[in-house]
């Protein structure tokens, strides 16, 4: 008879928890949102993929406090085709170092993936934020895998029409705006229940995310 270590199982996040989390603290990372870590049960996950679900770009705004820390690092955040070119003035105003930017542009869906596969894996990227086109379930999972890999935040920008699709990411969240904020509704998260809400109470200066004060188009967004 095999002996079942529960604690491990907890500290893998192998064990459903109903409402709590089961991922260990040291596999999270906080949002800088208090309300927000309290629905994600501590925070975004680390080496793993995140979908972020809504309609014009919007969520960005969300991730600013995780990228700023993650910005000191001696490692890159990689945008990979985002919607206009990143404006650096509001992105600093938030405690991005720009400097840790990379930037990848004018490339097609395919180009794009390898790419967003390609930094993941790498091991010298913090984060690596995208914009696709439509992803296959397959797709999907080479991105967690290579998050996993690489010690690497996967954010995936994506429509809300993609919201019943399957997906084996970590964590999918459902985001819409909602005075006086965003509102953000869990569809999947790993060691929990999905269905849970909050509204994050971000003013109009942090909705201010760095996308939207370039008029340049970069990438179309998924249908």
């Amino acid at each position: 008879m095999q002996v079942v270590d529960l604690d491990e199982l907890k500290r893998n996040g192998a064990l459903w928890q109903g409402r709590r989390s089961g991922l260990a603290p040291d596999s999270l990372l906080s949002s800088g949102w208090p309300v927000l870590d309290r629905l994600l049960g501590g925070g975004w996950p680390r080496a793993a993929l995140i979908e972020v679900l809504s309609d014009a770009h919007q969520g960005l705004s969300l991730l600013l406090p995780l990228l700023a820390r993650l910005s000191a690092r001696p490692r890159w955040l990689v945008w990979v085709a985002p919607p206009h070119v990143p404006y650096a003035p509001a992105l600093a105003a938030h405690g991005v170092r720009v400097g840790q930017l990379l930037l990848v542009r004018d490339v097609s869906a395919g180009q794009g993936l390898w790419a967003a596969e390609q930094a993941l894996k790498s091991g010298a990227c913090s984060a690596v934020l995208a914009w696709p086109a439509q992803l296959q379930t397959a797709q999907l999972r080479r991105l967690q895998l290579a998050a996993e890999q690489g010690d690497c935040v996967a954010i995936l920008f994506r429509s809300v029409r993609t919201a019943a699709q399957g997906s084996p990411a970590a964590l999918r969240l459902l985001v819409r705006p909602v005075p006086p904020g965003l509102q953000v509704e869990v569809l999947k998260r790993r060691g929990g229940w999905g269905g849970d809400s909050c509204i994050v109470p971000i003013g109009p200066e942090a909705m201010d995310d760095g996308l939207h004060s370039s008029g340049a188009s970069s990438s179309s967004h998924e249908s």
